[in-house]
């Protein structure tokens, strides 16, 4: 999970990096061959043992299921960006909003951020590149510039642990896998930590510090902490930055449970497209099934700290995509591996190109204005 105490060193980081690939053609198709071999690299770790997979082209798909399985990741991202955009707009309470630039804004935050999360480890890289981002570009004053990627971050996570509640209270009886659901309530105890704890301080400050006492303590106790006080001081700051996040956005009257709201339409349209993909490739796992082991696994691989969940994603993964012949799992498993993660991959070295090439043509009309004015 990102974190906001060293985003500042992060921005910066960042800074430099985007300047070098705005200002130099070659490093901007060096910086996409980099991601190409990434993606080249991970997949073959993940997916280069496949002496089981059946030839593609003896494998029968039916295509227009995955139709909707694009659709649904679409919507899903088209509904993250909307959930920037009404923040931008709400806080910003500016008259001349501009919906064009924000909504071009509050894309690019999103997917660049989505591709930080996917090339660092336990996605840490996202939130501090988002920052960044609309500092610099939301023409946004810099509290805000600050509080609208946080609130994106702990509504995202609110809107998770919404699904994986009503999943386990209702659904859970439809899968036979008494380990997963383990696994899965196991890591909705670190998804929820950071979510549950910034709440507590929102609402009950004093009742979030003698939590968080409490559990450095026991992680002292068990030498997972080795400076206790250094750790208690750390989490407190992090945590007091985000409740004040909070604060300042409960002041626009339902803007919070607007963002969650949309935070969860996400996360099941995500959620979703495995089904599509199973069935896409002839597998036979009724919708609810499906969905429910979809969050279960989602869950149980998110204490993964490798980027993507790479490695574990895959394995567990299988639970769903095992409906299918061995031949198939393969192909299916690859199909869905796209839509969950290559894609933002690919993603973020075509928006850095798309940069590039709009601030050389703002260069190229300044300099013709500059002509004109000197003739």
């Amino acid at each position: 999970m990102s974190k906001t105490r060293n985003s500042d060193n992060e921005g910066t980081k960042t800074s430099l990096a985007i300047r070098k690939f705005s200002s130099k053609p070659i490093l901007v198709i060096f910086f996409i061959l980099i991601n190409v071999v990434v993606i080249a690299a991970t997949a073959t770790a993940e997916f280069g043992n496949s002496e089981n997979a059946a030839e593609l082209s003896e494998v029968k798909i039916n295509w227009w299921l995955l139709i909707p399985a694009a659709l649904c990741f679409v919507i899903a991202i088209t509904c993250e960006i909307h959930k920037y955009v009404i923040m931008m707009r709400e806080m910003s309470c500016r008259k001349d909003f501009d919906h064009k630039y924000a909504r071009k804004v509050a894309r690019r935050t999103v997917l660049l951020g989505k591709y930080y999360d996917s090339i660092t480890p336990a996605a840490i890289g996202g939130q501090p590149f988002q920052i960044y981002y609309m500092h610099k570009n939301g023409r946004l004053p810099s509290g805000l510039a600050t509080t609208i990627p946080i609130i994106g971050m702990v509504s995202g996570q609110l809107g998770f642990l919404i699904i994986a509640a009503l999943c386990f209270l209702f659904g859970s009886l439809t899968i036979d896998n008494a380990a997963l659901i383990a696994t899965a309530c196991f890591g909705l105890l670190f998804y929820a930590f950071w979510p549950v704890i910034i709440m507590i301080a929102t609402f009950l400050p004093e009742g979030a510090k003698e939590l968080i006492n409490l559990i450095v303590k026991g992680l002292a106790k068990i030498h997972l902490v080795k400076d206790k006080e250094k750790a208690i001081g750390k989490i407190e700051y992090e945590v007091d930055e985000y409740a004040k996040s909070v604060r300042k956005i409960l002041k626009t009257k339902g803007l919070f449970l607007r963002a969650i709201g949309l935070s969860v339409a996400f996360n099941v349209l995500i959620s979703m497209i495995p089904f599509f993909v199973l069935t896409a490739f002839g597998g036979e796992m009724d919708f609810l099934p499906c969905f429910v082991t979809t969050v279960a696994v989602t869950a149980a691989v998110y204490f993964v700290p490798t980027p993507g969940n790479a490695g574990a994603a895959e394995g567990t993964f299988f639970v769903v995509f095992s409906a299918l012949s061995q031949g198939y799992v393969f192909w299916a498993m690859l199909v869905w591996r796209f839509f969950s993660y290559y894609i933002y991959i690919m993603m973020g070295p075509i928006i850095y190109l798309k940069m590039h090439l709009e601030k050389k043509r703002k260069e190229k009309v300044l300099n013709e204005k500059n002509t004109q004015r000197a003739s």
